[in-house]
């Protein structure tokens, strides 16, 4: 999916730290905690609790934000539909990050369960013997 240049530009144009309260207001209102949410944060960009808050309150771009995460590999299995954007279809790398972030947050504010948010690939089942 294409994003226009204005949309692409308003996308980037927000900070870490004007979305990081509303990702915690939003989890805490439906009954997760802020501590759910930095799991999440951290699975997808390998950064800590103290990492992330820094960024709060440095109040970095999203482009830096991602440009120093460590990037989960498993980020691609991230797919579905978010702010009318499916996430696996956006082109730009720096826009499918922020709306996989943005995914993740709602998973966990729709009380998902913490292991299908956290997604990691399943084991292969062992071939029957028979």
């Amino acid at each position: 999916m294409t994003l226009t240049e204005a949309q692409k530009k308003r996308l980037t144009a927000l900070t870490f730290s004007e979305v990081y309260p509303h990702y915690v207001a939003k989890v805490v209102r439906k009954g997760r905690t802020e501590e759910e949410l930095h799991q999440v944060i951290e699975w997808l960009t390998g950064y800590s609790v103290d990492e992330v808050k820094k960024h709060a309150s440095d109040k970095v771009s999203f482009e830096h934000f991602f440009q120093e995460a460590r990037v989960n590999p498993y980020a691609s299995l991230v797919k579905g539909v978010i702010c009318g954007y499916r996430v696996e279809e956006m082109e730009d790398p720096l826009c499918k990050l922020i709306r996989c972030l943005d995914k993740l947050v709602d998973e966990l504010a729709k009380g998902k369960k913490m292991e299908k948010i956290l997604r990691e690939p399943s084991p292969q089942k062992a071939f029957n013997k028979g």
